[in-house]
């Protein structure tokens, strides 16, 4: 079965790569896939996928199959931006191929799943793979970056669409993750008093206030709790702001923002108690944040910036599922972890629907000058999606 499966994707090689230079010449930072998303769902059409329709936040959603049991493939469309276009060797939105390797953002996180993943069960369909082992499958092409499992949690409680089985396809060089890190998002606020700069004895200096709290935080970071797989939990300001009047006021508030990841046996609760006990008098205040931004589409969900811990054992039958498949392609078949928080947080962390990661590219370019992925590896890639129904139990 699996040589039958890489002749036919080997005879969609060309079709894959020129899938993926298409999307990834696309701009679809801050969370805009619109374009991008039409263009996967031409590709979708031309492929028989079946009920190709955009979820109510605006993500593309298409099936194949029609078993009793709905495997889903999850890849987000939406980019971070490109920063300096100038630094970049290539084009930002190129495509280039050299040396192997596709350069341009989006190559790695997360566009270089998509064409594998629709490809992947495209080969699978037709090789009655589907059908044989009682499988249903979704493609969803989903929105991610700013709020992650958010898009996910709208797709399955207003279509009523709740997978069996998730594949995630964040980079992780082709190899099974089966688990990360919660995540946090907190505010600090300072407050004070604010005076003219000529007489600043007069105010009280928001922004003073805050050292005292910035000082404090890498030393709430490194005795942070170590988990034998996740690894250690972290806490790191991302971001300062100060309101005053003008330059040349005394700001009356300073604010800060927390990146809080969580490791096992850590809660969110545990957390918003540690880093109160890091402020120094009444004068601050604390806060989650809530993400309040419309969809592209004009959608609107709120949501607090609190995303679940979540891992599967390797003896999980979904796991052993994932490993096997990669052993049938002589790809490495030891486990890991995202360093960073995906759309499993949703999946696994809230919904507790069995869950892996899969994905061609290297965890360590994602959102880097120069980002790139190895031709190759998204081939192969393609050749496990469409293998993996055939091992799920």
């Amino acid at each position: 079965m699996t040589d039958g499966i890489r002749n036919r994707v080997a005879q969609h090689r060309d079709a894959i790569i020129s899938f993926l230079r298409d999307i990834v010449a696309i701009p679809s930072y801050d969370s805009n896939i619109r374009e991008v998303a039409a263009r996967v769902e031409r590709e979708l059409r031309a492929l028989g996928f079946s009920d190709i329709h955009y979820a109510p936040y605006g993500d593309i959603v298409a099936k194949i199959g029609n078993g009793n049991r709905i495997l889903l493939y999850d890849s987000h469309l939406d980019t971070v931006g490109v920063g300096d276009e100038t630094e970049w060797k290539h084009g930002a939105f190129s495509g280039v191929i050299e040396n192997g390797l596709m350069y341009g953002r989006g190559t790695v996180d997360e566009k270089g799943s998509t064409p594998p993943m629709i490809y992947g069960l495209k080969t699978a369909h037709d090789w009655g793979l589907l059908d044989a082992h009682s499988v249903t499958a979704y493609y969803f092409g989903s929105i991610e970056e700013w709020c992650e499992g958010l898009s996910a949690q709208v797709f399955v409680e207003e279509e009523k669409v709740k997978p069996d089985f998730v594949v995630i396809g964040e980079p992780t060089n082709n190899r099974v993750v089966r688990g990360h890190k919660g995540r946090i998002e907190f505010r600090v606020t300072a407050k004070g008093r604010s005076a003219h700069g000529a007489s600043h004895w007069l105010g009280d200096n928001a922004l003073y206030k805050m050292q005292d709290v910035l000082r404090a935080i890498p030393v709430l970071d490194a005795r942070l709790p170590n988990d034998p797989f996740l690894g250690r939990g972290s806490i790191v300001a991302t971001h300062i702001d100060v309101r005053a009047g003008s330059l040349n006021v005394v700001p009356d508030r300073c604010s800060i923002v927390l990146d809080r990841r969580l490791t096992f046996g850590e809660t969110a609760e545990q957390a918003m108690v540690q880093v109160r006990e890091l402020l120094p008098s009444n004068d601050f205040e604390i806060e989650i944040l809530r993400y309040t931004q419309p969809s592209y589409n004009g959608y609107v969900r709120e949501h607090e910036q609190i995303f679940p811990v979540w891992t599967f054992e390797e003896s999980h039958p979904l796991v052993r599922a994932a490993i096997e498949t990669s052993r049938a392609l002589g790809l490495d078949t030891t486990t890991g972890k995202w360093n960073f928080s995906t759309n499993g947080a949703y999946w696994a962390g809230t919904a507790n629907i069995p869950s892996v990661g899969f994905g061609p590219g290297e965890e360590e370019v994602v959102h880097m000058i120069d980002e790139h992925i190895r031709i190759d590896d998204v081939v192969r890639a393609t050749e496990w999606y469409a293998l993996l129904p055939t091992m799920i139990k």
